[in-house]
């Protein structure tokens, strides 16, 4: 990929902002696009006898916040972002929001670097995690459900969230833990309550799904 391109697309605009440099929206907006189109034809081919309400369903968790920001912890991103003093201040590392945008944004940077083809190609080996694991491709549309569901299923008591909120008004971040009993207790943050705890959700459902005799 591009230096210059994988810098922008690291770039919140906050922190373009406080030094004068390009922010990585325009790869944000370029990288929906791609990642809209990549899925939507691998869908179609993959799943030929599904009517269109099941791939809209597909679709739409594939692309979702919560899918596209569990992509980006996977891979480490938060560590490499780079923000303004507030961001950094109110946890931006960590939100999902801006994790995702982070993801359309590098998928957009791979697009202008290598062209259409690879940076498809990219995208599906991104998602292909969240296809191939159909309890967590569940759990990516409704983490709470999905959740809810597996708690059940080893007879665990339904899963209990805490939530906080920290920051400005205007910025607020919230962070919840959730608790399974003793099966296991994760935590998630978002810039809204019910982000964070569908991210506490899904984080607790994935380390399940890693260890089914927990």
């Amino acid at each position: 990929m591009d230096p210059a391109l994988l810098e922008i697309a690291l770039t919140h605009r906050s922190f373009a902002y406080e030094h004068g440099v390009p922010d990585n929206e325009r790869l944000e907006f370029l990288g929906d696009s791609v990642l809209g189109r990549a899925v939507t034809a691998m869908l179609y081919e993959r799943f030929p006898d599904e009517p269109e309400g099941r791939l809209a369903k597909r679709r739409s968790a594939l692309v979702s916040t919560v899918a596209l920001a569990a992509i980006a912890r996977t891979l480490g991103l938060g560590e490499h972002l780079r923000l303004g003093r507030g961001e950094e201040r109110t946890g931006g590392r960590a939100k999902a929001s801006l994790l995702a945008d982070t993801m359309e944004a590098l998928i957009g940077a791979a697009f202008l670097s290598v062209g259409s083809e690879a940076a498809e190609a990219f995208v599906l080996r991104l998602v292909a995690p969240l296809l191939d694991e159909p309890g967590r491709f569940g759990a990516a549309t409704d983490p709470k459900t999905a959740l809810q569901e597996v708690a059940a299923q080893r007879g665990a008591p339904a899963p209990v969230y805490a939530v906080t909120a920290s920051g400005p008004e205007h910025a607020r971040v919230f962070e919840a833990v959730v608790t399974v009993g003793a099966l296991t207790t994760a935590t998630g943050t978002g810039t809204s309550k019910k982000q964070a705890e569908g991210a506490a959700a899904l984080a607790a459902f994935t380390g399940l799904a890693g260890h089914p005799d927990a």
